[in-house]
Formats: structure tokens, sequence, C-alpha cells
């Protein structure tokens, strides 16, 4: 591409938590590249990521997945307008993994450094292909294992919190509740492809009942309500099924799950997704009428499931914009997008740039 007419080109490096990513951006819309490396089979057989194991992971990938990057894009380091890097939220030694790299790369080549909040990316992860069709104010969830977080977003990307989960993530409560019933991590998409095989209302599971700010969520209830329908039976057969089947296949079809869980676990399933579902969209609801929002923008790993993805578009009053599904869970298209306005603003980092593992937004 050198020597080529192009717009702006960012390159942008995600590596908060399990994935090791890099993208090629031009004018913060065009994905020329989106590269992922994901660690999910060094991480399943622990039931969760284990933060020293993703550092080790990050530092195999980083340089292989920003070389492919570049490849795929046609696109060399002179080309580059900026590099662009997630400085938080997530875990520190991940973190580090990416700003180092970048740091360096900037260091060589002479090129800006561009922060950018890993939250802030879901949002561009939506924004990017919205393009002029997303009217503002708009109201944001962003909604993964980490994240659960309400915001009104206005023109120029200018935020304001306005509600967040007090215990676990949306994300972390579907990881949870299938780890629980021994489908593995991470099992949010196994209960979205197992839920429409079972009766929503066939268990009756809680809502939350918040004091204080209504707009703020709390999955814990729920999550000890699915741990109690599952001590008052005798679960234990069916669960070790599941572990063994997770011992055979790595990623076990709908149809072999189908054959070691029963109607009723499956029921339960569907009852714990809705309740989750019922609680995304009365938040919305209620927030986006708050502040008079024009358009919801729904993304994070969650944005994902496809029974969330039905019930907003027939439930909400509004245009809801998700992300394409390549770029619902982390990627570093997103942040090479959320780059691209602060690039225009010339709001670059120096290279004291940080890991901050508990960053916030707004």
């Amino acid at each position: 591409m050198s020597g080529a007419a192009h717009g702006p080109l960012i390159l942008g490096i995600e590596s908060s938590c399990d994935e090791t990513a890099a993208a090629v951006v031009e004018c913060g819309r065009r994905v020329l590249s989106n590269v992922v490396a994901s660690q999910l089979d060094t991480h399943g057989k622990y039931g969760g990521v284990v933060p020293e194991l993703a550092s080790r992971e990050h530092l195999r990938a980083i340089v292989p997945v920003v070389r492919e990057a570049l490849a795929q894009a046609g696109a060399a380091p002179p080309d580059l307008s900026a590099v662009a890097v997630t400085e938080g939220p997530g875990l520190v030694g991940s973190l580090l993994v990416g700003i180092t790299y970048a740091k360096s790369l900037c260091l060589v080549r002479g090129l800006p450094l561009i922060a950018v909040n890993h939250v802030e990316g879901h949002i561009h992860a939506v924004a990017m292909e919205a393009g002029e069709a997303l009217e503002f104010p708009a109201l944001a969830l962003v909604v993964s294992g980490g994240h659960t977080h309400l915001f009104e977003v206005r023109e120029g990307f200018r935020y304001r919190l306005l509600g967040k989960t007090r215990d676990d993530a949306a994300g972390e409560a579907f990881d949870k509740v299938a780890k629980l019933l021994g489908f593995g991590y991470p099992g949010g998409p196994v209960i979205d492809c197992l839920a429409p095989y079972g009766d929503p209302r066939g268990v009756r599971f809680p809502f939350s009942k918040m004091k204080g700010n209504a707009l703020d969520f709390s999955f814990s209830g729920l999550k000890t309500a699915v741990l109690r329908w599952t001590e008052q039976r005798d679960l234990g057969a069916e669960i070790e099924a599941r572990k063994q089947l997770l011992r055979q296949a790595t990623r076990p079809t709908v149809e072999q799950w189908l054959t070691v869980t029963p109607r009723e676990t499956r029921d339960a399933l569907a009852s714990f997704q809705r309740v989750v579902i019922e609680e995304l969209l009365r938040h919305i609801t209620a927030a986006a009428e708050e502040i008079g929002a024009r358009s919801v923008i729904v993304s994070g790993g969650v944005a994902c499931n496809q029974g969330l993805r039905k019930a907003a578009a027939s439930a909400l009053p509004l245009p809801v914009f998700f992300p394409a599904v390549t770029l619902s869970t982390d990627n570093a298209a997103m942040i090479a997008a959320a780059a691209f306005p602060k690039l225009g603003r010339r709001e670059f980092a120096d290279f004291t740039l940080a890991a901050k593992a508990n960053l916030t937004l707004a």
C-alpha cells in the first residue's frame, strides 16, 4: 500500500483479557484487517481465564498477530497514521503486553500513540458500522463477561454513566451458570444455543430488586437461584455426562449437547436466559426514556446472544444497533475505530502510558 492514496490508517492492538488482536482500519470505518488469536483452548480446561497464562500467550502471539494484520491489509508501518492500544480496563499483565509492543513500534517508527478505553471500543464497534444512521443522544449498553454498563452517548462521543452492575456482569453470570451445570467455559454461547429447546417460563427465577439507582444491575441473586435449583435435584449423573462430552469433543455440537441435557435442565437454561434478557431490556427502556434517546447501541460479547438480538429488535421502540458478531467479542478493529476521533483531535499518549486495570469511561 506504500505510495497508494488512502485515508488515515490506524493499527489497533487489543490485549485486555484472553484475545490477542490487531487490526488496520481506514478513516475509522473501513476494516482492512481484523486478526484475533483466541486463548479459549488454553483457559477452557481451568473453567475461566488464568491471568498468568493469558500474559504468556499474549507474549507468544503479539508479533505474529500484528504482522498478519498488516499483511492482510496490504500495509506497512510507513503507511500508518497512528497506533492505537487498549490501556484498560482489563488484566494488568495482559494489557502490558499490548501497550509495550505499541510503544516500541511507535518509538521505532516515529508514530503517534493513542490510548483507548476498552469499553469505548465496544461502543465504536457499533458506531463504525452504523455510521450516519446512529442518532444522538444514544443509549449504549456494553454487556460482556466483565462489563454490564449503561451510558448516555452524546454527539462527539461524550459519555455519561447511567448504571452498572453491582456484582456479576451478565456475561459472567452466563458463564458461572454454565460451569455449575457442567457446560464448560465459556458457557454463554452454549446456553444461547440450548435455550430455544427449553420452555423460557418453565422455571420461575427471580428478577432483581434494586435499592438506590434503579438503572444499576444485579445478577448475583439470579445466579444463586440457579444454584439452589441445582442443589434441589439429583443432577450429578447428567453433569458428569456433559463433562465427559467435553473431554471427548472440545466444542460439542448442539445435537451432542441435547443428548446429555434433559428437558428439565433445558427449561432452566431457557428461563435463566429469559430473565437476563428481560432485565437488560427493562433497563434499556427506562434509561432511554430518561435521556430521550434517539437510538440504542448494544455491544460486548453478550451482544452475540441471538435471544437478546431477537428480543431487542421486537421489544424496543427505538432503532437498535448491534455490531457484527465478529466485532461483538474483543477485537482490535474497535480499538482502531475509537482512536480515529482522537487522531483528529491529536489526543496522543506519551511513552509513560501504563496499564489501568480499573479504568472507567465516565
